[in-house]
């Protein structure tokens, strides 16, 4: 297999010293940045994700801080869901979308205060979109990228092991809620979320210098709790239903096609900039939608591309996102499947490099 010859362009992490000391096998580019994909193995992986506690490096979920008088109007362009009741304390999850309801990102954004917020962002570069909207309607705000590095903690011993290096108290803390907890002398926003359906939590390090420190307070205190280096598992992700900008929608896609539906209050939203656009979807419905696809199959090879759904010899969607997975012995997939046929229990026939499989369409994902 190639390499990816590093430069500056491609930049490492604060813990990528760490992620090499824990056996890192393979990485992927996200946001111009280091992410890892694999460690020992993705089976293995998935494994112990679902059994003991990871320490991620995500720092490549870069924040957007938007701060000042304007910096509440400002978020509330960029989406449809009314954040008019968000509170200081809260994550939202927003879908973003430009003029014509397309969908520019899907981030978690942090609201530290009226007037200051974080826009945690999947692989896009909202950052240039989010100061083109503040410079083209003259917004008294300023909008930067912190020096904010995300570290996750996964697994369902991550309240234990959050515990020890952050106190019991933060156990206490709701699902995506954010509290500030001491470290060494630092304040440092920790919320309970992550890109996994196994619990835990995220903390965003501020600053590069106290990055590697937390990373080896964390493993240093889950010795026993056989804490190791881990990152997003394709497989779990994906019984999750968690989806993957980039991958599994695009701006091609609306919030409502990707499902993201309940997230959008498109009639109440005020100020949303693809606002017009995304009501006249909401009233028509979508023709297509994201939907669980189960695969017969045992082995699949990558799925480094849209692999087409079939009925007959008609196209009716695509998987964009699959893995076999131990633990429901199939094949799980992701796919984006036309309203003629996206019912559960609809059989169809996927097309990959390597073969054609029998698929049906599943009523939810698996976890």
């Amino acid at each position: 297999m190639a390499l990816i010859s590093p430069s500056r362009r491609l930049r490492r992490t604060p813990f990528s010293d760490g992620v090499e000391a824990g056996g890192v096998s393979a990485y992927t580019v996200y946001n111009h940045m280091l992410l890892p994909t694999v460690f020992r193995s993705v089976e293995e992986d998935y494994r112990h994700l679902k059994s003991a506690v990871q320490v991620w490096d995500v720092a490549c979920e870069r924040q957007v801080e938007v701060r000042g008088p304007d910096a509440a109007k400002l978020v509330q362009m960029l989406s449809p869901r009314d954040l008019r009741g968000m509170l200081p304390g809260q994550c939202y999850y927003l879908p973003m979308v430009d003029e014509t309801g397309g969908m520019l990102n899907d981030p978690v954004a942090v609201k530290l205060a009226e007037d200051r917020w974080w826009i945690s962002v999947a692989d896009s570069d909202l950052l240039f979109w989010v100061k083109g909207i503040a410079h083209g309607y003259r917004l008294d705000v300023l909008i930067d990228e912190p020096d904010v590095s995300p570290l996750a903690v996964q697994g369902p011993l991550a309240d234990d092991l959050m515990a020890r290096v952050f106190g019991d108290s933060i156990r206490d803390l709701r699902f995506f809620r954010f509290g500030i907890y001491d470290f060494q002398g630092r304040s440092m926003v920790v919320a309970r979320s992550g890109y996994s359906k196994q619990g835990g939590f995220e903390i965003y390090v501020d600053g590069a210098d106290i990055a590697m420190p937390i990373w080896n307070a964390l493993f240093e205190a889950g010795r026993d709790l056989e804490v190791r280096a881990g990152c997003p598992n394709g497989i779990e992700r994906v019984e999750g239903g968690l989806l993957s900008y980039g991958n599994d929608m695009t701006r091609e896609n609306t919030p409502h096609e990707a499902g993201l539906g309940r997230f959008c209050n498109t009639a109440t939203a005020i100020g949303c900039i693809g606002r017009d656009a995304l009501l006249r979807v909401a009233k028509e419905g979508p023709v297509q939608q994201i939907r669980a696809i189960e695969i017969d199959a045992a082995a699949l090879p990558r799925c480094d591309r849209a692999w087409p759904l079939m009925a007959g010899d008609k196209r009716v969607g695509q998987v964009t996102s699959a893995a076999v997975s131990p633990d429901f012995g199939c094949g799980v997939g992701i796919g984006m499947v036309r309203m003629t046929h996206w019912d559960a229990g609809t059989t169809l026939r996927l097309q990959t490099q390597d073969g054609s499989f029998t698929t049906r369409v599943r009523e939810n994902f698996w976890i």
